[in-house]
């Protein structure tokens, strides 16, 4: 540990190497947790041990980092600009079987980056002009001599100390006496130092003693050395111990481990059950199954709150894997794997429009390597590609939201490039992509501009109809929910188009009735842009308090708080609006914490383009350039919790807050009825004449929803809190005798 304190202290990149088996992991994990506060930006862990693509090599480790990417570039290019300006110290474990793409990318940030420093463990260097290379040795044993004198004392040997630490967690009453040292002390030398063997062979004490588990092995190596006094090569030694342990396994358990080896990260008890169960295993069986391995060390079970996951170590995936090999269940058990990881994330799109859409997120994060390893089953199989297509289109509610949509556009590209056919849910996958990238750049735009983006198009009474994009999708199949989505997704595309357009009046019905929708399905995500292009709207078109109005209550969903991009996204919009109604010291620290936020996901989508958001240059005016940087500073100062209470608070305490605010009235009572369309001019007058909302529908001949939808829409248009108001209201602006109704 001080050999790689000091290495890091005088290098950019060390690399960590040595023989499976030999805690390089282990080691690497405790010297990064020592280093922590020498790294402003903090210390990133990326495990690729269970990656088998190069390729998704960036995009892991943009994973980790939390990237989120808006703008459609490489994503090897993303992570370099990211850590550009950055200080943290960047963790690659596991390398040997990816060093290539290891290599590229640490080439790539070094000299692009210069606060980054670069911790990698691999079995083999990754063969760079600036790599140092620290060798990982096993612990210290007693030598032959040592042993032959018998001068032996535990705690000078650190491989002792980890028997008797092991052996305790085995069996809680082992305490290693002075005649069980010398025992000891023969196992951890003929086991060479290997950490990984050390604890395989304590986990036998359970049903040996300290006596036999020295007999056993020593036997066990004279019958691979001859007999002779020759030591094996570190790497046979490891395997000798697996092999040894794959013998004491019962041949279900031996055939269960070799099934597990197909799965890349942590797994659970039901996708065990999916992949292992057969003709002679029901799935009752597997649990029993898996405590077993569980309590010989060749599972280590993980706890998560009120739920229970297994790993294989790497070492032990592998030895696992070449048994599978030698059964002829490889393509069977991946087969299975794939069937199985399908169905979950079948599942997770169902359920995605509704409540417990962070949870699912999580659940999703959390299965990626598994994903992942069935995609890439898909890709290296002949035959594959349809599955493949299907797997990456039905994971859209992972890749869209979460702003992976590179690596989601890697996949489809390989699999269309391997025969695929672009429908169904490969079609349906590529298309929310393409759609969430023109919702950003629309509103981006937008927000750029300022409220005065263009000269308004000609408005169009009857708007676009918008149909589902499963009917344009050949072979897709669908539930209410999952159609619900993209009928959502639509129409805040549509309307941020027509925001976009300089049409902001013809955006505000699609917006009320996506939001409809939302409520209705208790969904968040994307409620948060529809509630948002309501918001950029009404800014547009200058009702700044209905805007305001909007853009808090997305602030308040809990998808917001806890997701970056979407907190971003928000404050920008409210210091966008907070600028146009005067309050630029307000206008500048949500900017502030909104860039703040920007620069921790990865990308500025205005800052990248070098443009100035409206919000700027409203608050520069008015505050002089000294004034705005203070405050920008002060709300990046801000927690994201602190901020979120901030733009959630009252304007009431603003100074000349009430003169705006009867501005803003004055302005509503002169122009707002110009806002409203004629279908809205028809559906308020029938409020007017006192008609219930399924008396309008039916006098219109719309739908009652719909009819609710445009009530709704236009209190909110208008900044009413009833029906009443806006009945009055409306009263008020009818000329002398004139009786409203329907035209």
């Amino acid at each position: 540990m001080a050999d790689a304190r000091r290495l890091l202290s005088v290098s950019r990149l060390v690399t960590l190497t040595g023989v499976g088996g030999v805690g390089k992991t282990r080691l690497v994990m405790r010297v990064a947790s020592q280093l922590s506060r020498a790294f402003p930006d903090g210390v990133w862990l990326v495990s690729l041990a269970t990656i088998e693509d190069g390729a998704l090599v960036p995009h892991a480790v943009a994973n980790v980092l939390g990237i989120r990417d808006v703008t459609g570039g490489e994503t090897l290019d993303v992570v370099v600009e990211y850590l550009r300006e950055r200080q943290l110290l960047l963790v690659l474990d596991n390398c040997e079987h990816l060093l290539d793409a290891c290599a590229a990318l640490v080439a790539a940030i070094l000299p692009n980056a210069a606060g980054i420093r670069i911790l990698t463990t691999s079995r083999h260097r990754l063969n760079l002009s600036a790599e140092q290379l620290l060798e990982v040795s096993p612990l210290r044993v007693p030598t032959s001599e040592e042993l032959t004198r018998g001068l032996v004392a535990a705690k000078a040997f650190p491989a002792l100390e980890l028997f008797a630490d092991r052996a305790a967690a085995v069996v809680p009453s082992f305490k290693m006496t002075a005649g069980d040292q010398d025992h000891v002390a023969r196992l951890c030398h003929r086991l060479d130092g290997l950490p990984l063997a050390i604890e395989l062979a304590a986990a036998r004490l359970r049903s040996h003693s300290i006596e036999q588990l020295v007999q056993r092995v020593e036997d066990r190596y004279r019958l691979l050395t001859g007999d002779s006094h020759v030591a094996l090569p570190r790497h046979q030694t490891l395997r000798a111990t697996m092999d040894w342990s794959y013998e004491l396994c019962t041949p279900r358990e031996q055939r269960i481990w070799a099934l597990l080896s197909v799965f890349a990260g942590s797994i659970d008890l039901s996708a065990a059950e999916a992949v292992c169960a057969e003709e002679d295993i029901e799935p009752a069986d597997i649990l029993d199954t898996v405590a077993a391995l569980v309590d010989k060390s060749i599972l280590v079970s993980e706890h998560d709150g009120g739920t229970v996951r297994y790993r294989l170590l790497s070492s032990l995936r592998e030895y696992g894997l070449e048994k599978l090999i030698g059964l002829g269940k490889l393509s069977v058990a991946r087969s299975r794997h794939r069937d199985h990881y399908l169905r979950v994330a079948e599942e997770y799109e169902k359920k995605w429009f509704g409540p417990g859409q962070l949870e699912i997120v999580e659940s999703l994060r959390t299965e990626l390597d598994n994903f992942r390893a069935a995609l890439t089953f898909c890709l290296t199989t002949p035959g594959q590609a349809q599955h493949g297509l299907r797997l990456t289109g039905t994971l859209w509610c992972y890749w869209t939201p979460y702003m992976a949509r590179e690596e989601m556009r890697y996949w489809l590209e390989q699999f269309f490039s391997r025969g695929g056919k672009p429908s169904g849910a490969g079609a349906k996958g590529s298309w929310a992509a393409s759609l969430m990238m023109l919702i950003h750049s629309r509103s981006t735009a937008v927000l750029h501009a300022g409220s005065s983006i263009a000269q308004p198009a000609q408005a169009h009474e009857d708007l676009p109809v918008v149909t589902p994009v499963a009917d344009h999708i050949p072979g897709w199949q669908h539930d209410k929910g999952e159609l619900m989505s993209f009928v959502v997704l639509n129409r805040i595309e549509l309307a941020c188009t027509l925001v976009f357009r300089a049409s902001p009046a013809q955006a505000v019905p699609l917006c009320i009735e996506a939001l409809a929708i939302c409520e209705a399905y208790d969904e968040q995500w994307a409620r948060s842009y529809t509630l948002r292009t309501l918001a950029l709207a009404r800014w547009v078109m200058g009702d700044y308090d209905s805007a305001t109005t909007h853009a808090r209550e997305c602030l308040r969903l809990e998808y917001v708080v806890h997701d970056g991009q979407s907190l971003a996204m928000t404050l920008d919009l409210l210091a966008a609006v907070a600028g146009s109604m005067g309050d630029a010291e307000r206008a500048a620290v949500l900017q502030g914490a909104a860039e703040r936020i920007w620069h921790d996901t990865g990308r500025d989508p205005l800052r990248q383009t070098g443009r100035i958001r409206a919000s700027e240059r409203l608050s520069r005016a008015v505050l002089g350039d000294s004034g705005f940087e203070r405050a920008c500073r002060r709300g990046g100062e801000l927690s994201r919790d602190d901020v979120a209470v901030y733009a959630l608070q009252d304007r009431s305490g603003i100074p000349g807050w009430r003169e705006l605010a009867r501005t803003s009235s004055a302005h509503r009572d002169e122009s707002s009825a110009t806002w409203l369309t004629q279908r809205e001019k028809q559906v308020a007058e029938l409020v007017v004449q006192g008609l219930t909302d399924k008396q309008i529908a039916a006098a219109l001949v719309i739908a009652q929803r719909t009819a609710e939808g445009h009530v709704q829409h236009i209190l909110t248009k208008l900044g009413f809190a009833n029906r009443a108001q806006l009945a009055a209201w409306l009263a008020s602006k009818q000329p002398q005798g004139e009786q409203p109704g329907p035209r």
